[in-house]
């Protein structure tokens, strides 16, 4: 595509020029490794967003009670073991010996009942898990009982919860807080510790190792499960203005690694004999297009099914990945492919798109009246850019009335979170991607939450995919799981609660000198320099 092949272009001409670039802090060193991530680092209280970059601050900063390895088992990490009573309906938690927070004091068996009870109100999972509860007590310092109504056979996924809002442990003084009011201190017991005072807004974020943490003794590293060994006192995060910045900056060895570079730019860095690249997850990622469900016009299903009818995969997953047909799959549905839940039922809709004629009668049939529709797109994410413009074009050929927004990621994670209509603040549309680990089944995909003001941003009210989420955590076996996943999609498809886009895969590029990356997760324990 024209618009990839200009980028290409403009990152080659940055690294052969060497555009400015920001300030570093001081010459690098073996006990400081020097990170690019994909954007500024806006919200920094893990349990308020689902913003990626505030997954990856959040556990640097904080611990999990169990870590989920790369076959999508729970695996204990703050915990030291568990019992189950009582036909399943009571679950005693043993917590690690020396388990300590930021600030010197010993992590309790109340500070994770008050963590888990404030992220349950942000969280499908923990919703669930809540539903299902009786109390929750702890009995001594260490332990922390689960008295459940009745048995609850995803108690170790749910307290193992990873796709943001990740479930992370913060002291019971935080953790008391409104889950809709940020905390006021940025305090966990994991591996690193925050540096506020180093914060330098649109440029840096910091972090120190935490010299006082233990690491699980036994294991090998595995996604976030197995022993968090840090090899660096500091990790500094170094926000780049653009792609080209970033490409000079890691060829040139001003930065260790970079979070993730555009596919145009992989063959610039892999002819970098100095450079590495592995793939991000072998999950992939997927695309989604996100709808105001409050406000017209996409308060209507027709409108949002005529949209749907419209769109071709291919369009937004080339402008992601590329032209290679191996960094991308269309058409996709719900769940991530090649998971259990993964189904091509409904998929017909991803044919051969109707004429943009018969999809404008749709439009107009389903209750469009003109009305504008604020699509906002991110500047400083070029794979949410492209997507936003992919978007933009496609509704504009529609005919409806696009007013396109561009601005920073962190901005457009603050204002989605406004209800205010389009014209007063608010928003109608936007764009986003998913980690394929956090699209594998009903309950931990965001976007198929539609209870209304309890649901993801846009907030559908789609009563029966409550059900159906709700049917599945029920279901007996795997046979039962699938056929809902299979009406989910349906559904899906009918009420459109957002936009399936596709799946693409992208990597991660470092400087040759680290090794040890963990798969899976961007994570800072575990890697070396070499």
């Amino acid at each position: 595509m024209d618009r990839r092949s200009l980028l290409a272009g403009a990152a080659a001409t940055a690294v052969a020029a060497s555009l400015p670039r920001p300030a570093l802090s001081q010459p690098a060193s073996a006990r400081l490794l020097r990170y690019v991530p994909q954007a500024d680092l806006t919200v920094t209280d893990p349990v308020l967003t689902t913003a990626y970059i505030t997954r990856t601050h959040g556990l640097m900063i904080y611990d999990q009670l169990y870590g989920l390895d790369a076959q999508l088992r729970p695996q204990p990490q703050m915990v030291e073991g568990h019992s189950v009573e009582e036909d399943g309906r009571r679950w005693t938690f043993r917590l690690r010996e020396g388990l300590l927070f930021h600030d010197g004091e010993p992590v309790r068996g109340r500070d994770c009942i008050a963590s888990i009870r404030r992220w349950a109100q942000r969280d499908s999972l923990g919703q669930a898990l809540m539903a299902r509860t009786d109390e929750m007590s702890a009995p001594d310092d260490r332990s922390f009982v689960i008295r459940l109504k009745r048995p609850y056979g995803a108690m170790l996924d749910t307290l193992a919860k990873v796709g943001p809002p990740a479930l992370l442990i913060m002291p019971e003084r935080l953790a008391s807080a409104d889950a809709s009011t940020a905390v006021t201190e940025i305090v966990g017991s994991g591996p690193f510790r925050w540096k506020a005072d180093e914060r330098v807004v649109g440029a840096r974020v910091v972090y120190e190792r935490f010299d006082r943490y233990r690491p699980r003794e036994a294991g090998t590293p595995s996604w976030a499960a197995g022993p968090k060994r840090v090899h660096f006192d500091r990790v500094e995060w170094h926000v780049m203005p653009d792609p080209g910045t970033a490409t000079s900056a890691l060829t040139n060895g001003e930065v260790d690694w970079w979070e993730n570079p555009t596919n145009d730019l992989l063959p610039i860095l892999e002819r970098n004999r100095n450079i590495r690249t592995q793939v991000s997850t072998p999950l992939g990622t997927l695309g989604t297009g996100i709808f105001n469900h409050l406000h017209p016009p996409f308060d209507k299903p027709a409108v949002r099914r005529a949209v749907l009818g419209a769109i071709n995969q291919q369009d937004f997953m080339i402008a992601a990945a590329g032209t290679d047909p191996a960094l991308w799959r269309a058409p996709v549905g719900v769940f991530t492919p090649e998971t259990p839940m993964a189904t091509r039922a409904s998929l017909d809709v991803f044919g051969t798109p109707p004429g943009l004629e018969r999809s404008r009668k749709a439009l107009a049939e389903g209750g469009y009246n003109g009305e504008r529709v604020v699509l906002m797109a991110p500047s400083d994410q070029p794979v949410l850019a492209a997507l936003g413009e992919v978007c933009n074009d496609l509704l504009k050929r529609l005919g409806m009335n696009v007013q396109f927004e561009v601005m920073d990621w962190g901005t457009l994670v603050q204002r989605r979170a406004s209800k205010a209509p389009p014209g007063q603040g608010g928003w109608s549309m936007f764009n986003t991607t998913w980690s394929g680990l956090d699209m594998i089944n009903p309950v931990v995909t965001q976007v198929l939450r539609a209870g209304g003001a309890r649901g993801y941003f846009g907030w559908p009210d789609i009563p029966r995919l409550e059900e159906l989420r709700e049917a599945w955590l029920e279901a007996p076996d795997l046979a039962a799981q699938q056929g809902i996943a299979r009406e989910i999609q349906a559904v899906t498809m009918r009420e459109v609660p957002f936009l399936p886009l596709g799946q693409y895969f992208y990597k991660t590029a470092y400087r040759s000198h680290l090794t040890d990356l963990v798969e899976g997760l961007f994570v800072f324990w575990n890697i070396r320099r070499a």
